[in-house]
């Protein structure tokens, strides 16, 4: 399986943590939508059940232009045959990672400041997630809000694909996108809707 790369501008892309109208269905409904990018985030989630619902999104993503990413463990994603990785700053390193997940796969850096964006693009990643943009409460431990400023000087500062996350959502979406973002994730505007479909419609009409 040849690694397939992410270009500078995909648009959205899409995490699930806890959607409430289910893993399956939301992932089918991106796939549909042709939306370039979902990930998979279950953490503290147990393992044969993390595997149990990459499995399905996996068959569900299988040959379509959206790729499957696993957040945060990079054996769960070769077990299911994911198109990558996502590891945070306090995860597994990158060259742990990649020698588990090969030349094949991508791997996505989170990245919260700008030594760190640096640092991340010189791996290389193949992606990174810049942010949190907001205050977002996703996260038991928020790693300190970047701004648009913060965001800005970023992805100025990236040379590989970046993708802007936190607390982003309809109303700051425009923000986000005229301060340069190319790429940007929008979590629970999505997952705890009970009508994703129409949610998703006015996600991609940016």
């Amino acid at each position: 399986m040849a690694k397939r790369l992410l270009p500078e501008s995909f648009g959205f892309y899409s995490v699930l943590t806890d959607p409430i109208t289910g893993y399956a269905y939301l992932t089918s409904l991106l796939v549909d939508y042709g939306v370039s990018v979902v990930q998979l985030r279950m953490k503290g989630a147990p393992k044969p059940l993390v595997i149990d619902t990459a499995l399905q999104m996996r068959k569900i993503t299988e040959g379509t232009n959206t790729l499957l990413i696993i957040n945060d463990d990079p054996h769960i994603a070769v077990e299911v045959g994911a198109d990558g990785v996502h590891i945070g700053q306090g995860d597994m390193p990158y060259t742990d990672a990649r020698a588990i997940v090969g030349d094949d796969m991508l791997i996505g850096v989170s990245t919260h400041n700008l030594g760190q964006t640096i640092s991340a693009c010189q791996l290389p990643a193949d992606y990174i997630g810049v942010g949190p943009v907001f205050a977002t409460p996703t996260k038991k431990i928020p790693d300190p809000v970047i701004g648009i400023d913060g965001m800005r000087e970023m992805l100025s500062a990236s040379t590989v694909p970046a993708v802007a996350i936190g607390g982003i959502n309809l109303e700051n979406l425009p923000d986000v996108l005229n301060a340069g973002a190319k790429n940007f994730c929008m979590v629970r505007q999505l997952t705890r809707s009970e009508n994703p479909r129409s949610v998703l419609e006015e996600i991609l009409r940016y």
